[in-house]
C-alpha cells in the first residue's frame, strides 16, 4: 500500500469480459477488473496496448463490443448512466480549451456542461493555484497552468470516480506535488482514481494497485510488491565493503551461485534472488561498512512482465 488510506470493499468500477473490436483489430480483448471506492489504480502498457480505448469505454464515450461496465453505480449504456456521469471526473491526455475564455469563464462553462453549481469555481481555482490568473485568457496560460485548470474542471461537482490520462503533462515538480496532495485528500474521502502515465516512477509511489495491459489483455494485476514477488524480480545490494575483504566475499558466494557480483573496489553491486536475501545478508555481515537494498522499480517489473509476455 502506498498511502495511509485504504480502499473500501465497495465496488466503484466493474468490468466483466469487456472487449472492443475494430474489424480484425482487438483493441481491448476480454478485460475483467474490479476497482474499489477510495482506490488509486494505475493502468500501464506500451502505446497501442488498449489503455486509451479502455478509458473511453469506462467513460461511456465509445460502446463495448462485448461485456458490461459499471461505473459509479450505473451500467454504461443504460438510462441510469446519464445521471451517473455527474459523479465522474475526467482529465484527458490532450485537453482542448477555448483560448479566448478566461480561467474563470472556462470553469463556469464546464460547470454548465456538467450541470453543477458554478459557485465552487473560485475555490477550485484557488486549490490549483490559479486565482491570480482567473481573469486572464487561457491563451496566455503556460502548459502547466492549462493542466492545472484541467484538474480543476475534472473535480467540478465533487466526482466519486476520477479518470486521469497522463495527468503529469506540463507540470513542474512543485505543481505535481501540490496536485497529488489534492488527489490524496480526495482518495481519503473515498474517491476512486484511475490513472495512466508513461512516467512509471510516478505511479510506483502513488497507486494501490495497477494493471499491465498488452495487446488488449490484462497481463498482470496487483500491488507493486505483489507484482515484484510474482515475477521474482531480483534485489540489488549496493555495498561498501571493508577494504581487503572482496576475495573472501567471492569465496563465500560460491555457496550462493544465484548471486551475481559486479565491481572490484570497495563499492560492489550484488544481484540477489529474493529467496537468497537473508542468506546473503548473513554472508556479508562481517564484511560491510554500508549497505543499501534496492527493490525492483516499476520499470523493472513492467519490462520484465512484457518480456515474459513476448516469450509466451
Amino acid at each position: 500500500m502506498t498511502s495511509d488510506t485504504r480502499p473500501s470493499n465497495v465496488t466503484a468500477i466493474m468490468l466483466r469480459d469487456v472487449a472492443k473490436h475494430y474489424g480484425a483489430v482487438h483493441a481491448v480483448d476480454g478485460v475483467t477488473l474490479q476497482l474499489h471506492a477510495g482506490e488509486m489504480f494505475g493502468l500501464i502498457g506500451h502505446n497501442g496496448a488498449g489503455k486509451s480505448t479502455l478509458f473511453r469505454m469506462m467513460l461511456g464515450l465509445i460502446p463495448a463490443s462485448r461485456g458490461t461496465i459499471e461505473v459509479a453505480g450505473a451500467t454504461i449504456g443504460t438510462p441510469a448512466f446519464r445521471a451517473a456521469r455527474r459523479r465522474i471526473g475526467y482529465l484527458p491526455e490532450n485537453l482542448v480549451l477555448y483560448g479566448n475564455l478566461s480561467g474563470m469563464e472556462t470553469l463556469r462553462f464546464f460547470a454548465r456542461l456538467k450541470g453543477v453549481d458554478a459557485s465552487q469555481c473560485p475555490a477550485l481555482l484557488d486549490q490549483f493555484g490559479l486565482t491570480h490568473a482567473a481573469r486572464r485568457p487561457v491563451r496566455e496560460y503556460s502548459k502547466g497552468m492549462r493542466q492545472r485548470l484541467g484538474f480543476a474542471q475534472a473535480l467540478l461537482g465533487a466526482p466519486r470516480v476520477l479518470f486521469l490520462d497522463e495527468p503529469s503533462n506540463g507540470l513542474d515538480p512543485a505543481a505535481l506535488r501540490d496536485v497529488h496532495a489534492v488527489l490524496r485528500e480526495r482518495k481519503a474521502d473515498g474517491v476512486t482514481i484511475v490513472i495512466t502515465s508513461h512516467i512509471l516512477s510516478e505511479l510506483q509511489e502513488r497507486v494501490d494497485r495497477l494493471a499491465l495491459l498488452a495487446n488488449g489483455k490484462v497481463q498482470a494485476i496487483g500491488s507493486i510488491d505483489a507484482l515484484r514477488a510474482r515475477h521474482d524480480m531480483p534485489l540489488q545490494f549496493r555495498v561498501r565493503i571493508v577494504p581487503g575483504t572482496l576475495p573472501m566475499i567471492r569465496r563465500r558466494l560460491e555457496t550462493l551461485p544465484e548471486v551475481e557480483i559486479q565491481g572490484d573496489g570497495v563499492n560492489v553491486v550484488l544481484e540477489c534472488p529474493r529467496h537468497c536475501k537473508m542468506a546473503l545478508v548473513s554472508l556479508l555481515a562481517d564484511c560491510v561498512d554500508d549497505l543499501r537494498i534496492d527493490e525492483p522499480t516499476l520499470e523493472n517489473v513492467f519490462f520484465g512482465a512484457e518480456a515474459r509476455h513476448v516469450a509466451h
